[in-house]
């Protein structure tokens, strides 16, 4: 039976989970990361923090455990990069985080082939990608060395190799989504064209062996994060959905081995490469939701998101919020969209703006179903969410009502990891199926809808008239 050592390298932090070749978690270790904010949206780590993170609490994880290992799995952060010495694998720069939007003038020079870049990628010409903050890095950091994605540079400290799985290739504004290959007039398109781009491999592939975390040992499972948890949470048919609450928001649908064209803003990339398969997925985004409510912790709303129940009013008074701390993600794509609460008195209490928030991340949320209902062509049924923001039943009752479907709480809150580790598992047993490899899981919690269709209908009206306006008052400035 195979023992697991599942790494998810995160933006707020880094937890690594033993596994048994059950499914059973043996043991869990993690570290927090505290990723730098700035002026000009910048968002970096530093990698050197990342790169310990990893060892530290793949170490402490394994010694927790007390038993060896078989495989080292990885889930990383996605469309975050750096640039690196491949010589010595130092850092040449600190990592700049998917949140960042430094790279907004890279993409305003290619917006006259934003069309074209959407039919090769299935993605939206946005400093959330990989490719606009690599071109960035390259003309305000440094030229020397290469620059990747942060997972790429983690495997080659760990095994030497130089590659990236396709689902977080995917990510990149580089691949050609239908060939799941590295496009080279997309590279040169974005000024790339003298990189050295990593090879592109499969998620269930033995990449090389590690000796980081003990004896020596194969690694595989490698995946992007959200993706991760998509197949963790068993979406293997077209048109099963679910959406992590953490950093961010994302939702994912699973749309079979048809990469879809989003007409309505989303958008679409590699779910894995496994077993022999090639399925895909439309995504949207929430940049804040966790970030948000470390916002309202900091502003004293509350002490921990552990808090948010109690402290959450019992019932709106009309106070509605677009928590666009780092801008509006699909439809919209406006980063330069900002937070706005609208519809307070002097009756408006912290808690009704703790509320406010949450409802309003379930909005964005239930704006996304909405969107990928229509991408696929039939309605969402059901929606699985995981996530630490998943302990709040203020947030998950709201997400049912807004979206009006139930809502099942993976019963887990390491999905992203143990998607990794059934790749993992799948990659040293190829006679195993990937729906065996996943395995089978029960809701710890299921919120049905108690709002009218009306209600919800209503609210959600409401919101999206503030939203609106929120984006045309970043048209103004």
């Amino acid at each position: 039976m195979t023992v697991v050592l599942a790494i998810d390298q995160g933006t707020s932090g880094t937890k690594a989970i033993v596994v048994d070749g059950a499914g059973r978690t043996l043991t869990i270790a993690e570290a927090e990361l505290h990723p730098r904010y700035g002026e000009g949206g910048l968002v970096e780590q530093d990698p050197a923090a990342l790169l310990a993170s990893v060892l530290d609490t793949g170490r402490r994880a394994v010694a927790d455990a007390g038993r060896p290992i078989d495989v080292v799995a990885l889930a990383n952060q996605g469309e975050t990069v750096l640039a690196w010495d491949p010589r010595t694998g130092a850092p040449l720069s600190d990592a700049v985080v998917w949140q960042d939007r430094r790279a907004e003038s890279v993409c305003a020079e290619l917006g006259e082939h934003a069309e074209t870049i959407a039919a090769r990628t299935g993605l939206v010409l946005d400093p959330y990608f990989s490719a606009p903050k690599m071109a960035w890095l390259r003309r305000h950091v440094t030229t020397e060395g290469v620059v990747t994605t942060v997972d790429t540079w983690l495997l080659h400290h760990l095994t030497g190799e130089f590659v990236t799985d396709a689902a977080t290739a995917s990510r990149s504004l580089l691949l050609d989504i239908d060939r799941a290959d590295w496009d080279r007039e997309l590279i040169d398109l974005f000024g790339l064209g003298d990189e050295r781009l990593p090879r592109i491999v499969a998620c269930d592939e033995v990449i090389g062996t590690t000796r980081a975390f003990g004896g020596e040992v194969p690694v595989a499972g490698l995946v992007v994060d959200q993706q991760a948890a998509l197949l963790a949470e068993g979406c293997l048919d077209a048109g099963q959905a679910k959406c992590t609450f953490g950093t961010g928001a994302f939702l994912l649908a699973n749309t079979g081995t048809t990469a879809v064209r989003s007409t309505s803003g989303l958008t679409s990339s590699v779910a894995w490469r496994a077993a022999g398969a090639t399925p895909y997925c439309v995504d949207g985004q929430v940049y804040t939701a966790a970030s948000a409510v470390r916002w309202i912790r900091d502003l004293g709303f509350i002490r921990t998101a552990s808090d948010l129940d109690s402290a959450a009013a019992k019932e709106s008074d009309g106070t509605l919020c677009v928590p666009a701390l780092a801008g509006l993600a699909a439809p919209w794509w406006r980063p330069d969209a900002t937070a706005t609460f609208s519809g307070m008195t002097l009756s408006t209490g912290p808690g009704h703006l703790v509320r406010a928030v949450l409802e309003g991340i379930a909005a964005q949320v239930a704006t996304l179903c909405d969107l990928v209902a229509s991408d696929l062509g039939a309605p969402l049924t059901r929606l699985r969410a995981d996530g630490g923001l998943t302990r709040s039943a203020t947030l998950m009752q709201a997400q049912a009502d807004l979206a009006q479907m139930p809502v099942d709480v993976y019963p887990s809150a390491h999905a992203t990891p143990l998607g990794a580790a059934a790749l993992a598992r799948l990659a040293l047993d190829p006679h195993l199926t990937l729906r065996e490899a996943v395995g089978q899981w029960q809701p710890s919690a299921v919120y049905e809808p108690v709002w009218s269709a009306e209600r919800a209908a209503q609210f959600r009206s409401t919101w999206t008239a503030v939203a609106e306006t929120t984006v045309r008052k970043g048209d103004l400035t």
